[in-house]
């Protein structure tokens, strides 16, 4: 989680390389020693989703284990004392506890996810995979300079996060009015 996604996504790439660690390993267990995950569409597709998890599983976990720090005492011994087994302790005083939270992870993830860029060029996945931020790069640079598209695509991004997150925060908003 400290590293920025470049330098992540490079040491992924690395990894994956038939020299590196996983790719001689993959050529090893496949039996192959031309087998390449950079040529490969749906191993270059298993990579990024094996990056995004890798890049975004500490955030999430940071955020949940201060969820679980914040769960209240006095609510697991209440339903200790009503005789509630350890499951139901957990499936209905520490999971509705941590729901807002899940919300704000996959929000964010959500958000996170609209911006993929470091790994579709350290991974050089451009053959293979695309996003709303790699197609913005290539409106801006080489020879078409399509810069009024570029613009368009990063606004109409602005306005695709705002609609998925209006409703989240109109609840969040009535709840906090009520209080």
């Amino acid at each position: 989680m400290m590293i920025t996604p470049l330098v992540g996504a490079l040491i992924l790439f690395w990894m994956v390389d038939a020299r590196g660690i996983v790719g001689a390993t993959l050529q090893f267990l496949a039996g192959d020693p031309d087998l390449s995950v950079k040529a490969s569409t749906p191993l270059m597709w298993i990579m990024l989703m094996v990056y995004g998890v890798w890049h975004s599983a500490p955030f999430a976990f940071i955020v949940y284990y201060a969820g679980l720090q914040s769960v209240s005492q006095d609510t697991l011994e209440a339903a200790r004392v009503d005789g509630a087994s350890r499951w139901l302790q957990i499936r209905h005083v520490v999971i509705p506890h941590l729901l807002p939270l899940t919300t704000f992870i996959a929000l964010m993830q959500l958000m996170d996810n609209f911006r993929v860029f470091e790994p579709i060029v350290s991974f050089s996945a451009e053959a293979h995979a695309t996003s709303l931020s790699w197609a913005i790069f290539n409106d801006l640079g080489g020879e078409t300079r399509q810069l009024s598209s570029a613009a368009a695509t990063s606004v109409l991004t602005i306005l695709g996060v705002a609609i998925l997150l209006s409703p989240v925060l109109v609840r969040t908003w009535r709840e906090f009015d009520r209080k």
